[in-house]
């Protein structure tokens, strides 16, 4: 691959830093303080759609989608999105300011790559607007949802609709006072082949049987205001158009959506790691302990070295995912995928640890973004799949190419 980005990929990232330093660094503490407060659980920094509105006339807007669609999406690369998703991970609300947030970027992806024109000009153009968010209901409390041909939610044909019966957990998303429409994952036919039992349709959260039962917390962060829904659906009923794609598609869909999402994510966690390596640095520049400035101690210079060699190693394989996604497709970059899923999340949380460490109690408190970062962090060994998962197909998939 070309390490040397174009031109045009450059620019963005200029700008997209300039757009951090001009607007969101400032004021990181006031929204912070705004979406911890209890007293605005649920509720949008007030100043949010301000913002949305400066990105979006700057043109830092759907930055993520990897292929045009129409005049909203700007149709860069994985290649040429992952630094911009980097940028966007140095602080955990920013993403969406630019309509890049999950799980809305991955929902939108589903719509563009396998939507109808229909259900495309009802949720995908809105969505892309910044007009409504979404939520992805996968996830099972019943059941491991690691495999997700565990899943047990019915969707029913009758007549021109669909009856959908299950418990979801861990809908990202579902609590935004702004979520208008859930893409639903459950099984149309518990006797087909194995992966041709999974589904996916499109469930507007206004429908009847649609029940939010409770928030999830991570770690006693709510990331509020978009939330993590357990979502009980009872006889819920849709029209047979809300389907996507086709019955017994769901894993196909699936497989499509999460490749380009593993990027995303680990590009935000590597982001993660370099500002917390930044914070460390400076902590380690102001304090001392026993007459000794911390930059001083032999330790403390092997944990910023260690962090910052992890960093462009977990870096440089996830471009290289990214590279290999653009010129082969999802597929073909199966195992790259895999790698990175398994390292960034585990490279995060050891650079965020020792960024903790140095600097003593202020690491685990409100005053930096460490604590939550961590929460993430360690959060991601388990979404999109968790470590032993993508561990135990890597293994597989090294041990066939060795053995045949």
């Amino acid at each position: 691959m070309n390490f040397e980005y174009t031109q045009k990929v450059v620019a963005l990232q200029q700008q997209v830093t300039s757009f951090f330093e001009e607007h969101i660094l400032p004021i990181e503490e006031e929204v912070n303080k705004y979406v911890y407060d209890p007293k605005h659980l649920w509720q949008p920094w007030p100043g949010m759609e301000d913002l949305k509105s400066k990105a979006k006339a700057a043109g830092l807007w759907n930055l993520f989608l990897p292929k045009s669609y129409g005049d909203l999406s700007p149709g860069l690369t994985n290649l040429e999105y992952a630094p911009l998703a980097e940028i966007m991970g140095r602080v955990l609300w920013s993403s969406e300011l630019f309509n890049c947030n999950a799980p809305d970027t991955g929902n939108m992806e589903v719509l563009a790559k396998y939507g109808t024109p229909a259900q495309q000009k009802q949720w995908l153009t809105p969505l892309m607007n910044g007009d409504i968010r979404s939520a992805f209901l996968m996830t099972e409390p019943q059941v491991a949802s690691s495999d997700a041909t565990n899943i047990e939610t019915s969707i029913v044909r009758d007549g021109d609709e669909y009856v959908i019966n299950g418990t979801k957990w861990w809908s990202s998303g579902g609590m935004n006072p702004a979520c208008k429409i859930a893409i639903v994952m459950g099984k149309t036919d518990p006797t087909a082949a194995r992966h041709q039992q999974q589904s996916m349709i499109l469930v507007p959260m206004d429908t009847v049987g649609v029940e939010i039962k409770r928030p999830l917390s991570v770690f006693g962060f709510y990331d509020s205001p978009e939330g993590h829904a357990e979502i009980v659906l009872k006889d819920v009923r849709v029209p047979k158009e809300n389907l996507i794609l086709g019955e017994g598609r769901g894993f196909e869909i699936a497989q499509g959506r999460l490749g380009p999402g593993r990027i995303h994510h680990c590009m935000r966690l590597i982001g993660m790691a370099q500002r917390s390596l930044e914070l460390m640095a400076k902590r380690a520049s102001e304090r001392s302990t026993f007459g000794k400035v911390f930059k001083d101690y032999s330790s403390i210079r092997q944990e910023i070295a260690k962090s910052q060699c992890e960093i462009e190693q977990a870096r440089l394989l996830t471009l290289s995912a990214a590279d290999k996604m653009d010129k082969l497709g999802n597929k073909a970059s199966k195992d790259l995928i895999a790698m990175i899923k398994i390292v960034a999340p585990n490279m995060a949380l050891n650079v965020i640890d020792r960024a903790i460490q140095i600097h003593g109690g202020m690491g685990v408190g409100q005053d930096t973004p460490l604590a939550h970062f961590f929460a993430a962090a360690r959060v991601l060994r388990l979404a999109d799949g968790p470590d032993e998962v993508h561990m135990y197909q890597l293994g597989k998939s090294i041990i066939k190419s060795f053995s045949e």
